[in-house]
């Protein structure tokens, strides 16, 4: 087995993944598929595959295939838009901007102890997965739903628990392997930080601030991640 062919094929899987051509909670073409389109045998397939598990950017449920990051909550009604063009992305972050601002000024006034402790928690598990992008984005997610769940208003939280851990956007930089850490963990930490530091300091403009400014820079990467691709 060529290291080389294996490396080339996790790179056009991952290229895949930043680009939106697979979104999170897609399955991976199946091993057949991959194994016909890039000209490789099941071994590197089968390789290229378990390293990026290892890497975190897929999960693989046996008798089921293997799927990106993690899979969307389920919407019981029918009616979640996944987001998967970069334009859809956008739309997300502006409608994440209108709700999780007014939930992270409630929470600023509504909070409670443990709410507190769970946004802590949060966060810190978010700043110790700086190398496993999977993990990362389950742990962003979590930081984004305790705010919501922190602002007292059920249909807040309700939205957010809607929309899962895949409304969280991956740009370019979040998704690099073993250099996640150095390059994309480091802003989002500090932004999330200026979150609950507000937060915690029962400052709801400030709160609301801080969230927009979080944002703001979530789709500044987004944004700038699909530039490098052009």
């Amino acid at each position: 087995m060529s290291p080389h062919l294996t490396s080339d094929l996790v790179g056009a899987l991952r290229a895949d993944i930043v680009e939106g051509r697979i979104s999170p909670g897609d399955r991976l073409p199946s091993e057949s598929t991959l194994t016909a389109r890039h000209g490789v045998s099941r071994t590197v397939v089968r390789e290229a595959v378990a390293r990026l598990q290892a890497e975190g950017l897929i999960h693989t449920r046996r008798g089921s295939g293997s799927f990106v990051l993690v899979p969307p909550t389920p919407d019981p009604s029918g009616t979640h838009r996944p987001a998967r063009t970069l334009q859809e992305r956008v739309e997300l972050l502006e409608f994440r901007t209108a709700i999780e601002c007014e939930a992270a000024a409630l929470a600023a006034s509504r909070r409670t102890p443990a709410q507190l402790a769970a946004l802590e928690a949060a966060l810190d598990n978010f700043e110790a997965a700086g190398g496993n992008p999977g993990a990362a984005l389950g742990f962003d997610y979590a930081f984004h739903h305790a705010v919501a769940e922190a602002s007292g208003n059920t249909y807040l939280a309700d939205a957010l628990q809607n929309l899962g851990p895949a409304m969280i956007s991956m740009p370019r930089e979040r998704l690099q392997a073993s250099t996640a850490s150095a390059t994309g963990i480091g802003p989002v930490s500090a932004e999330h930080r200026a979150v609950l530091d507000a937060v915690t300091a029962g400052d709801a403009l400030a709160a609301a601030a801080a969230m927009r400014i979080h944002l703001a820079g979530s789709r500044r990467r987004l944004e700038a991640g699909a530039g490098q691709k052009a």
